[in-house]
């Protein structure tokens, strides 16, 4: 009786150890030609050693803003390729931050590459302190080194949060239209801008709203620009993205 039962459970134990064995055979082979599905964790979460769960950062390795986006980088973070210096004062980078920096002035840093006839561009930007004084500068005419004809050819939508005159402050067409509710973030913190621009219509937004909406009467095409002020006013540019509005 003893011997039976042991003879019988040796039989079983074999049948379930080549059952393990022809299992682990398969799931190599197809592991090897790629047919073996791929388990892993949820999307957009991980765990770590300790047990917590953590967020994976999504990296985009385009040039684009967005992966369904028409919007391209002008400013790559490490170089000014493309850019022309106007007039005194200059543009650091700050490698760190992918950005650039105003430097002394009066002049303006332009875009010589493309001129952008409608179109929409995003940027974020930062002053360092109150009152620091810069601008950007859309549809201008090829500067040389004259960086006035930029403020006659074009228009400039202004960045100066502590300008006496509303004509003048942060989010106007500079000397000819006032913003409203601009929400600024405090100095050292970065603030969004994006100037949309189709046929003679103008709009500023300033953090996701809209401060300014105008009628030029200028250019129809021209070349894109940043403002170096004085020697006083530090402010910072990054994320520089540009779309094209057919």
């Amino acid at each position: 009786m003893y011997n039976h039962r042991t003879t019988r459970w040796f039989f079983v134990l074999a049948v379930i150890l080549n059952l393990i064995l022809v299992t682990s055979v398969q799931i190599e082979r197809e592991r090897v030609d790629g047919s073996a599905p791929i388990l892993s964790a949820p999307e957009g979460n991980s765990t770590n050693h300790s047990g917590a769960n953590t967020v994976e950062p999504v990296i985009s390795n385009t040039t684009e803003i967005g992966a369904n986006s028409n919007f391209t980088r002008i400013f790559d973070g490490k170089t000014l390729d493309g850019w022309i210096m106007a007039g005194d004062g200059k543009f650091l980078i700050l490698y760190d931050e992918k950005a650039i920096q105003s430097q002394g002035g009066l002049g303006v840093l332009w875009y010589d590459k493309q001129k952008f006839g409608d179109f929409a561009l995003r940027l974020e930007w930062r002053i360092a302190s109150e009152g620091d004084n810069s601008g950007v500068f859309i549809r201008i005419p090829s500067l040389g080194n004259d960086h006035g004809v930029a403020v006659n050819g074009g228009y400039e939508v202004q960045i100066n949060n502590k300008s006496e005159d509303s004509l003048y402050q942060t989010g106007a067409i500079a000397g000819f239209v006032a913003p409203r509710n601009v929400n600024l973030k405090p100095p050292g913190h970065w603030n969004t801008m994006e100037i949309d621009v189709v046929g003679q219509s103008y709009k500023v937004f300033i953090n996701n709203a809209e401060v300014t909406e105008f009628t030029g009467n200028r250019l129809i095409e021209g070349y894109l620009g940043l403002q170096a002020h004085d020697d006083k006013s530090k402010v910072s540019f990054r994320n520089i993205t540009v779309s094209d509005i057919k």
